[in-house]
């Protein structure tokens, strides 16, 4: 029997997905973890495990107080 991914992982490779495809372009900021959660039907603490990997992946950088936006320079 296949072994699902765990949701976070899911979340991750589709924002990570629209952010390659362009879809959320350098310096743009990401939807708020409550819109993902709701598009995903997930927690927000999964959400937020999803963009603690995109981050540690250089991809998005979180602002305090204002969100989290797709690097203009992915590392």
């Amino acid at each position: 029997m296949p072994v699902t991914p765990p949701k976070y992982q899911r979340i991750y490779a589709a924002i990570r997905a629209a952010i390659e495809s362009g879809e959320y372009a350098p310096g743009a900021r990401l939807p708020s973890e409550a819109a993902f959660a709701r598009e995903f039907g997930v927690t927000h603490v999964t959400v937020r495990q999803a963009l603690a990997e995109l981050r540690r992946d250089g991809l998005v950088e979180p602002r305090q107080g204002v969100g989290t936006f797709v690097r203009e320079c992915p590392s």
